[in-house]
């Protein structure tokens, strides 16, 4: 590859050079399909990011120089030697919805990763980006120990290849909790009691998907053939993705913001009440003002962006709400409220990360409440669904929730819905409500 023979010669130049700290090198490469390219790498960890809207910068980031373990460890972020804010580190990686438990094995509770190599579209621009972060001239060995392993990764890139095919199975599906231990969860937490002291539980579903073929295929598809079909039946959402390791990979497109940070202006928003879509525009019409006027809805919604703004109030200095409005998805419609807020100086992405996740749209209200019975009750571990999965740097940071997600292994598709309990809420809606959710990914499935 050409752009490799670039890149080889400007690392060669940094030899003559006294830079230390954190550095980037980038040449323009012909990539066209960034999942394709990623496809072909062997790199780990292998990592997918694009950010809602149509013309969000994309991402993939390969191999590892850096990694943050604990979540106290983001703010270390901010502490590098860069000589520009362009060159600053990107973090790439995410929160389990439950940071508090040992979490999936490879994802763990928190994993930040920043990579060897990135692969970057800015509108029509595509750059290949070498990082490094060099140790200071007279530590010679570990300086060369760098500048090889540099080289090394750059060795394995490969050129870009066509994503395998998605074939479509018929799957042996296998619900936790089960149908009837899920009215017995909504019976108890609608309990006239319990809501007197919790009046929102989100309770979530794992949905196990495995087939038994004998054509010899693969028991289950690449992890970036479903996303790319996937993203292409939800372009209003995050596109998403960790591998790291050939295992299993977590994957989603998900259509909820946790926040994006550009220096101290802060975006963030309350998603939270459900209507289907029928793909009739006069009827989606008619159940999008349904949505709007219903009283169990609309208090969902409300119960979620009060928590946020009083989550807010001590870490800012201004904050705006809009009214509830229409959020339109292929098969769905949400409750929508957008926030904008201003930061008090030195207000960081691990305080904002510590205030505002797991929000009450995943966890509940009050959310300590909310996630101890979820603790205690919920037969599954949620690992990084409905966690808070993205891209941080000094700069700018920008958070998904990872709902709308699967775990793919070798063996099976774990898919994740969760819904929101409150006062009216009745089960066999709520369970109907978990299958809209996830019948997008189940059409390309087969």
């Amino acid at each position: 590859m050409l752009a490799q023979t670039h890149i080889k010669q400007q690392l060669d130049a940094l030899r003559h050079n006294n830079v230390s700290g954190f550095v980037r090198l980038r040449v323009a490469a012909p990539v066209h399909s960034f999942l394709g390219w990623l496809t072909a790498q062997s790199l780990y960890p292998r990592i997918y990011w694009q950010a809602r809207g149509p013309k969000s910068p994309e991402y993939v980031a390969l191999g590892r120089i850096h990694e943050l373990n604990q979540p106290q460890d983001v703010r270390r972020v901010c502490d590098n030697t860069a000589a520009s804010s362009e060159d600053s580190p990107r973090y790439y990686g995410g929160l389990a919805f439950d940071p508090t438990q040992p979490g999936w094995p490879d994802f763990g509770p928190c994993r930040f990763v920043l990579p060897r190599i990135e692969l970057v579209r800015r509108g029509e621009c595509v750059s290949l980006c070498l990082n490094l972060w060099l140790p200071k001239r007279e530590r010679v060995a570990d300086f060369e120990a760098e500048m090889q392993a540099a080289l090394a990764a750059l060795d394995r890139l490969q050129p870009e290849a066509p994503l395998p095919p998605l074939h479509k199975h018929d799957w042996q599906r296998e619900d936790c909790p089960s149908r009837a231990q899920w009215q017995q969860l909504v019976t108890r937490v609608t309990a006239p009691e319990f809501q007197a002291h919790t009046p929102k539980v989100v309770l979530s579903r794992e949905s196990r998907l495995t087939h038994g073929d004998s054509t010899g295929e693969e028991a289950v598809p690449s992890p970036w053939s479903l996303l790319a079909q996937w993203a292409q039946h939800a372009q209003e959402c995050f596109h998403f993705g960790f591998q790291f390791s050939p295992e299993q990979s977590f994957i989603a497109c998900s259509p909820e913001r946790l926040y994006r940070r550009e220096g101290r202006h802060l975006f963030t928003e309350a998603l939270a009440g459900t209507i289907r879509r029928s793909g009739d525009e006069a009827t989606d019409a008619a159940l999008a003002a349904e949505l709007l006027a219903d009283n169990k809805n609309r208090l969902e919604n409300r119960l979620v962006h009060a928590d946020i703004l009083s989550r807010l109030a001590p870490l800012t200095t201004s904050t705006s709400l809009t009214e509830p409005r229409i959020l339109k998805l292929r098969l769905l419609q949400h409750l929508k409220c957008d926030i904008e807020a201003e930061l008090e100086p030195g207000v960081g992405d691990w305080q904002l990360l510590d205030a505002l996740h797991p929000t009450p749209a995943v966890g509940g209200a009050p959310r300590e409440a909310a996630l101890a019975f979820i603790r205690e009750h919920e037969p599954h571990d949620r690992g990084w669904y409905a966690g808070a999965c993205g891209m941080l740097s000094r700069e700018t940071s920008e958070f998904s929730v990872a709902i709308r997600s699967a775990l793919v292994s070798e063996q099976a598709i774990h898919l994740f819905a969760g819904a929101g309990i409150v006062a009216g809420s009745e089960p066999a809606a709520e369970w109907a409500e978990l299958d809209n959710k996830i019948a997008n990914v189940l059409s390309l499935l087969g």
